[in-house]
């Protein structure tokens, strides 16, 4: 997927990025559109389009990476909190088909950190909070 996938050219080299670590599953780098002070991308070195398409071992490495970059982040930038963020499918505003996790320093101070997510949560409908819940139980059993 490397002469179509943006993602891969990064991992392979042939697109620049800011790399911020890299393991033999992983790569971490800068987000060139960044939402707040220290944004950056952890992505699989093996093309996976999304969450439903990525293999467990694969999607492990990368929480763990993103983990593990997250922590640095919030250490080295002073944020007071992180988020990890993913988007499947376009309706979810992904933009890039290669599985990624974004990792989001958050930061009280708003001149560093310019995220905001459209959802608000409000309290839903407890009958079909516990009516979805248990068709996915059922599903997944």
């Amino acid at each position: 997927m490397g002469d179509q996938c943006l993602f891969c050219g990064i991992v392979a080299g042939d697109v620049p990025s800011v790399k911020v670590a890299e393991d033999a599953t992983t790569f971490a780098f800068m987000d060139i559109n960044p939402a707040s002070d220290g944004h950056l991308l952890v992505v699989p070195k093996r093309h996976s389009k999304d969450l439903f398409e990525i293999p467990a071992d694969d999607l492990a490495a990368v929480t763990l990476t993103a983990q593990r970059v997250a922590k640095a982040a919030a250490r080295e930038f002073g944020a007071d909190g992180v988020n990890l963020l993913n988007c499947c499918g376009a309706d979810a505003w992904q933009s890039v088909f290669h599985f990624h996790l974004h990792v989001i320093p958050r930061y009280t101070d708003k001149s560093k950190d310019g995220l905001t997510l459209p959802w608000a949560p409000v309290p839903g409908d407890v009958d079909t909070i516990t009516e979805l819940g248990g068709r996915l139980e059922k599903a997944l059993n």
